[in-house]
């Protein structure tokens, strides 16, 4: 099984080296524009270059599967790699209909950084716990994801239509909203490039705090700035923290968490703070060049047609399913738990955004800061509530 194991992170690297070259390749259609011939080649390279990563973690997913003896989805590796590979193969399908090379250039660094995300939590394969060791397990979690990943398309699509058709030349609360957005992708990066970092250094203290009536010990892997309430650091020599977190997080780790979440912003404004630097204007002020030829009408339509497949999917994966299983597991359909209200809000919001393009013509710009603000419900149900707040999921 160990090779098996071994087998299946390489196929997970292989993966991302490929999504990487195949971003690369999109971007290079946009300088193709020119030349139809030419652009037609290099949009197959890449695109070919996108399915043989998909196969492979495809590869990485099954020999996973065979080497852990259940689905890869029951932690936030495992859930995250899932949902990466989720959007690059929304991705595929919406490049066959519609033939559109730059979604690639957008939708493929969505996929890596959420598996690279996905990379900074344990990667070793653990048996199940109880609650999950259920057939639901698959059929509730993978048609979650799914769907997810094809509302990621919309976020994608959306963000394409946003960045070209808002005017970038002066200020407004459009372009602070826009650029807000771009901050948090590049905070994102942020705390991949530093949990990468205190990894390669071999970094980690630990902590001493009491939980109720026990003491417990928490690891940190990233230099303390806001350590556990009432905590004591017991790694000899170690730099203690600067501040202890606030009172009212609660939970096992919480701390910890919060502490990862300062590291995420600070280094996120250290990166963006650069990138303002090498390109002497806002982030969308400098992709937006690059979306000239685009035609609005087109973004537009993969945006609504990527809400009307991948609702009904939530619907029946976030809600139906979900009730299911938790009515076996927990011998009720609803619990009012955080995570339950969360997939409750994101089904509200997407049929309001369905109901407003359906009934009051919300097409373009309208559509579009909806499905951007749709996947960032998606995205906080995924990292906050799962991390932060304590919940029946926060096993995850």
């Amino acid at each position: 099984m160990s090779n098996l194991a071994t087998l299946s992170s390489s196929m997970l690297y292989t993966a991302f080296a490929f999504y990487s070259l195949a971003t690369v390749m999109f971007g290079v259609t946009i300088k193709d524009k020119n030349q139809q011939k030419k652009k037609g080649r290099t949009g197959t390279v890449a695109i070919t270059l996108t399915i043989i990563g998909l196969s492979a973690q495809l590869i990485y997913f099954i020999t996973r599967w065979i080497a852990g003896g259940h689905a890869p989805v029951g932690n936030m590796f495992e859930f995250m790699t899932f949902l990466g590979m989720s959007i690059v193969l929304a991705f595929i399908i919406i490049y066959f209909i519609y033939r559109f090379d730059i979604l690639g250039l957008f939708a493929l660094p969505i996929a890596l950084i959420i598996i690279a995300y996905a990379s900074m939590f344990p990667t070793d394969l653990s048996p199940l716990v109880p609650s999950l060791q259920s057939p639901w397990l698959y059929i509730h979690v993978t048609t979650v994801s799914l769907s997810q990943g094809i509302l990621g398309i919309s976020f994608v699509a959306g963000l394409i239509y946003l960045i070209k058709q808002i005017d970038q030349k002066k200020r407004s609360k459009k372009n602070m909203w826009l650029e807000l957005i771009m901050f948090f992708l590049v905070a994102c990066i942020g705390f991949i490039l530093s949990t990468i970092t205190f990894n390669l250094l071999d970094y980690h203290v630990t902590f001493e705090y009491p939980l109720g009536d026990r003491i417990v010990t928490v690891e940190y892997n990233l230099p303390a700035i806001a350590g556990p309430q009432d905590g004591e650091l017991i790694t000899e020599g170690a730099k203690d923290a600067l501040f202890e977190a606030p009172s009212w997080l609660q939970g096992r780790n919480a701390a910890q968490k919060f502490n990862t979440l300062i590291w995420s912003f600070t280094t996120g404004f250290i990166l963006y703070g650069l990138l303002r630097l090498i390109f002497r204007k806002r982030i969308g002020a400098a992709i937006q060049p690059l979306l000239k030829n685009i035609k609005p009408n087109l973004v537009d339509e993969i945006t609504y047609r990527a809400v009307a497949i991948g609702f009904p999917l939530f619907t029946l994966g976030g809600l139906i399913f979900a009730s299911i299983w938790a009515q076996i597991a927990w011998d009720r359909f609803w619990g009012w738990d955080p995570k339950e209200v969360w997939a409750l809000i994101t089904w509200f919001f997407y049929a309001a955004f369905l109901h407003l393009r359906l009934s009051r013509g919300w097409h373009g710009e309208k559509s579009a800061w909806l499905a951007v603000g749709g996947f960032a419900i998606i995205m906080f149900n995924l990292i906050v509530v799962n991390l932060v707040i304590a919940g029946l999921h926060s096993y995850a």
